[in-house]
């Protein structure tokens, strides 16, 4: 198979400026390839000149930077080192604009990084003043606004642990995650809006206080302009007389791996994992991302769509880090006809975009061409993640929002808080492609035997330590569940569960997650690459695969979602078969092709093949509440279709 074509690729003058650059030269390598080889052949050495090249200020020095560099799951980095996230993101000052806050409704507000640094101090003292200390747990149920920005910081500076969850969840989700981890703080809002529609969330909040008996507080933001009355909320304070003016804001200063934020599991197939991150590890893998991959720092406006409830939102914040200027969005992406994020990204002078796979596929879909209606001179990067970006939607980011930018589709996930696969302002961007592995991060692909193998698909795996591995699981104290869900596949080796590919460039494709591949006749399918076909057809708005089991084998089967007034007839089932065997394989072809008006997916977007499959198969899907439109399960339930073998083929 041919590489697949460069569609774009940076000037020697964009490259020469670029941190990436610098920090190459420095360390006298002259090419990235070269540069990535050592970073994961001696970790050690490469994180060591990261902390020095960021600035990275430790308290107390570390005696050893990597204890075991032969594991990946306690590997001891920085060992005897302490230091704070919160203080390197609250190191940069004056009144230039820290975040920008724009609300679907329109609404603006700008905060510089002086007066974020004085908010943070006032709700820190708060929670002292409560009683609040290391290791102690504080949660929110908010919207993305600043004040989920400042609470989380305040309590990062305490050394207290960090979770959050949007307020889309319900109750029942909500108490799912905090209620593992016993917090005694929870932050909430008011109400929100989504797509024009106010939504109260007193109820659900008092509903979730009175259900987690560990809460002492419920700190109420006054998030939308409403009369709300919050007594009904048990222990509940008002923002505004929980924080606490005139006080000196100090940095508690703990261990590299000292807990920093608590996040979860998707939880479709089970009460959600509760997976802790380290100080450290998020602030290195953060910088290293920010600083060197996007090439971040006091220049640039950063946005990604996000809510509290994704991991992209920590990503986000830790952006100050670098001394950018964060931009925080809460509403639907589609208000305005789907163009509002543009008008904004216009307004904001944003350099760096960042949304989903979908959200792009959407846009294309709706035939909006932002390049078209709106001036975006500072834009110079587009990132996608949340799902494998289409070739196609490669081609309509560089005709649609501009030909001169970075696209870079970029993979990791919650596990890591951060990257395997992301973008380098160095490299080409190839069609269909992530630009290259991480700096650090030793990614390769293995074959079902664990062999590692080039240009063919098998298991994305990590196989050196890097400093975002989790910390622990929570109340997972022989870490046995955290060995199940990484190291059980190959033993000492990371098993991040995406099926991948990596290419002769340099790059990789991510053809979907190991655990919804297809495997039709003994034969591995990544779901991803039907979908690439199926979603290029003008008639189809989303589809979704599984393999059901039939006849001592397994099936293909395919859902999709059509466009208003269109039909699933024989002449359009035959199209999208043609389609999906003229580009990828006869045993890709559906052997079923079904309509329904809507797909079940997770609240930071990505669908749910396991729990369609499991629903097809008469089998519960024990977590509903992980997911953004669980009612979409119903059209799964007893399709008769599925009962009887299909004949035509």
């Amino acid at each position: 198979m041919s590489e697949n074509p460069v569609i774009w690729a940076p000037s020697d003058e964009r490259k020469q400026a670029s941190h990436m650059y610098r920090f190459m030269s420095g360390m006298s390598f002259g090419n990235y390839a070269d540069l990535h080889q050592w970073s994961v052949r001696d970790p050690a050495a490469f994180w060591e000149a990261l902390v020095d090249y960021t600035g990275v200020a430790f308290t107390t020095p570390a005696t050893a930077t990597l204890a075991h560099d032969d594991r990946i799951m306690g590997a001891g980095w920085f060992a005897g080192s302490k230091l704070n996230y919160a203080s390197h993101l609250l190191r940069h000052g004056g009144d230039r604009a820290a975040i920008i806050f724009c609300g679907e409704d329109g609404s603006r507000r700008e905060i510089s990084f002086d007066e974020l640094r004085i908010s943070v101090t006032e709700i820190a003292a708060a929670l002292k003043s409560a009683g609040v200390r290391q290791g102690d747990r504080v949660t929110a149920y908010l919207p993305n606004c600043p004040e989920a920005i400042i609470a989380m910081l305040a309590t990062a500076s305490i050394g207290a642990i960090w979770s959050s969850c949007s307020p889309d969840f319900g109750a029942s989700g909500v108490v799912d995650r905090f209620g593992q981890i016993e917090p005694r703080f929870l932050f909430v809002a008011n109400a929100y809006l989504y797509n024009g529609k106010r939504i109260d969330c007193v109820a659900t909040s008092a509903e979730i206080a009175a259900a987690i008996p560990s809460i002492e507080q419920v700190v109420v933001v006054r998030f939308l302009d409403l009369d709300s009355d919050i007594s009904g909320i048990s222990n509940s304070i008002a923002w505004d007389e929980f924080k606490r003016p005139g006080h000196t804001l100090e940095f508690e200063a703990v261990d590299f791996d000292h807990p920093l934020f608590i996040a979860f599991s998707s939880g479709t197939t089970g009460v959600p994992k509760c997976i802790v991150h380290g100080h450290g590890g998020s602030l290195l893998q953060h910088l290293k991302e920010h600083v060197l991959h996007c090439d971040l720092d006091e220049k640039d406006r950063l946005f990604y769509f996000t809510t509290c409830g994704w991991m992209m939102w920590n990503w986000l914040a830790s952006a100050l880090a670098a001394g950018s200027t964060i931009i925080l969005f809460d509403g639907s992406p589609f208000f305005d006809d789907g163009r509002g994020l543009w008008e904004m990204a216009a307004r904001e002078r944003v350099t760096v975009f960042g949304t989903s796979a979908k959200y792009i596929s959407a846009l294309e879909k709706a035939g909006i061409r932002p390049v078209d209606e709106f001036e975006l001179p500072e834009l110079r990067s587009v990132l996608s993640t949340g799902s494998p970006l289409a070739p196609e939607s490669f081609d309509y980011v560089y005709d649609a929002i501009g030909s001169d930018l970075q696209l870079a589709s970029i993979a990791g996930g919650t596990d890591i808080l951060g990257c395997f696969a992301i973008g380098n302002p160095l490299l080409p961007v190839r069609r269909g492609e992530l630009q290259c592995r991480g700096l650090g991060m030793a990614v390769e692909v293995y074959d079902e035997d664990g062999n590692s193998v080039v240009k063919e698909r098998g298991e994305l795996v990590c196989t050196r330590p890097f400093p975002s591995a989790p910390v622990c699981f929570w109340n997972d104290d022989d870490n046995a569940r955290y060995h199940a869900a990484y190291f059980g596949r190959f033993p000492g080796i990371w098993a991040h569960g995406d099926f991948a590919e990596l290419c002769a460039s340099g790059g990789m494709i991510i053809h979907g997650r190991s655990d919804a591949v297809l495997n039709p006749g003994g034969v591995r399918i990544g779901t991803a690459e039907i979908y690439r076909q199926v979603e290029k057809l003008d008639e189809v708005l989303e589809s979704i695969a599984i393999g059901q089991r039939w006849e001592d084998d397994v099936r293909v089967v395919l859902f999709v979602v059509l466009r208003n007034g269109v039909d699933l007839d024989d002449e359009l089932q035959a199209t999208i078969r043609q389609s999906i065997r003229d580009n990828t394989t006869p045993r890709h072809v559906p052997a079923k092709i079904i309509a329904v008006p809507d797909i079940p997916r997770t609240k930071s977007g990505k669908i749910v093949e396991i729990a369609v499959r499991s629903i097809v198969h008469g089998e519960d899907v024990s977590n509903t509440s992980a997911l953004a439109n669980p009612e979409a399960l119903h059209y799964f339930r007893n399709i008769s279709e599925l009962g009887v073998e299909n004949e035509s083929s």
